[in-house]
C-alpha cells in the first residue's frame, strides 16, 4: 500500500497526484473541517502580550495563522 509522503510544494503534490494511486492506503487520512463560509464580520480586542505570544507560538506549531487558531477555539466553545 502507498502512503502519502510529506510535501512542501505544489510541484511535489502535482507529481504525487500524477501517478497511479489505486493502491493508496486511505486509512492514513483523517477528516478535516474546511473553512467554507466567507469571513465578513470583524473583531478587535486587546490581549495581554503573554497570551498573544502563546497564541502565535501554538499557531506556528500547527502551521496555521493565529487568527484561525482563535476562530477554531471560538467555534469549539460554541459547538459545546
Amino acid at each position: 500500500m502507498k502512503t502519502v509522503p510529506a510535501m512542501t510544494t505544489d510541484a511535489e503534490a502535482e507529481a504525487f497526484l500524477d501517478q497511479d494511486l489505486s493502491d493508496l492506503d486511505f486509512a492514513q487520512f483523517k477528516p478535516v473541517s474546511w473553512e467554507v463560509e466567507p469571513k465578513s464580520a470583524r473583531i478587535n480586542m486587546r490581549l495581554p502580550e503573554k497570551l498573544m505570544a502563546a497564541l502565535k507560538l501554538r499557531a506556528q506549531e500547527r502551521g496555521i495563522p493565529y487568527q484561525r487558531l482563535i476562530r477554531e477555539a471560538l467555534e469549539r466553545e460554541l459547538a459545546r
